[in-house]
């Protein structure tokens, strides 16, 4: 299992899953039958990261999310490398991206992920604040799933990422492992 830092100070994500808690224990059992595809977070600022957290809780996702907080990060978890080598591979449902990284912007990151076969098929939205044009279409450009700019106020933050998890983690049906350029 891949560990995430603690968002800010008193909030530990590490290992979370978005429901856990939540749910009865025979619930608990079946599940960990299943192997649920995971959610890779990539943002920076914490308090967006708790959010995208408490909002994929309350629509009771039972997908692990892991948070990484720069673009740099994000390629060692996404290719296995640095302190993630030896980890797990990431079997993931989405990766949620926000656009103004640290050390790697994150249409450096999109463009890695859309560049490399293994990683291609992993849908990708960018969950970003920039409305500027140039960043949409550069997105859309670089193949990107879909582009949400994050709303200011509070309830349709939470209301626009329940809405994604739920598409991209459940609904969504992806292609067959071998066809993801991944081995099984």
């Amino acid at each position: 299992m891949v560990k995430s830092e603690s968002l800010s100070e008193g909030a530990d994500f590490t290992g979370r899953t978005a429901w856990e808690g939540f749910m009865a224990a025979d619930t608990k059992e079946k599940l960990g039958m299943l192997k649920l595809k995971r959610i890779l977070l990539v943002e920076d600022n914490a308090n967006d990261a708790e959010l995208t957290m408490e909002a994929l809780a309350e629509h009771n996702l039972a997908n692990e999310v892991d948070i990484v907080r720069d673009g740099a990060e994000a390629l060692d978890y996404l290719h296995q490398t640095g302190k993630y080598s030896g980890s797990e591979a990431g079997n993931l449902a989405v990766i949620l991206l926000d656009l103004k990284l640290p050390k790697v912007d994150g249409l450096e990151v999109l463009s890695a992920i859309k560049a490399d076969d293994k990683l291609r098929c992993i849908p990708v939205v960018v969950l970003t604040s920039s409305r500027e044009e140039k960043d949409v279409v550069e997105s859309y450009r670089l193949g990107v799933n879909a582009y949400v700019v994050k709303p200011v106020n509070f309830t349709e933050f939470i209301n626009a990422v329940k809405e994604i998890g739920a598409f991209w983690a459940i609904v969504n049906e992806p292609p067959p492992i071998q066809h993801r350029g991944v081995t099984k």
